[in-house]
């Protein structure tokens, strides 16, 4: 076997579906299922990826995406390697407690 094929590879795919009408809110919905049942996993809400073995088996999700894609949107699919993916940082903010929960209220007469 060649090191290509040994070499995993994460298959990201980001979009940006229009949901204003039922249908298609429909067809962004179908669009997510079908990643989710591709065995992608939800990263953020429109952001999905899966793990992949070597380029043959990007190329066929490749292929699976193209043939599901919505009418309209925009999708963008991303490849990276398993140690690039290993590098990545996770960001998150905290909440400010700028506002205190309890008010006091003034009155004046």
């Amino acid at each position: 076997m060649s090191a290509e094929k040994d070499r995993f590879m994460w298959l990201f795919v980001f979009f940006d579906l229009p949901t204003k009408t039922k249908p298609e809110r429909s067809s962004a919905a179908r669009f997510r299922n079908f990643l989710l049942k591709d065995g992608y996993m939800m990263i953020q809400f429109s952001v999905y990826a899966r793990i992949c073995n070597g380029k043959d088996r990007i190329d066929k999700h490749m292929m699976r995406l193209e043939s599901v894609l919505p009418e309209s949107g925009s999708i963008r699919a991303m490849q990276i390697t398993d140690k690039q993916y290993e590098r990545t940082k996770i960001l998150v903010g905290t909440k400010k407690n700028n506002e205190e929960t309890k008010t006091e209220q003034l009155v004046l007469f």
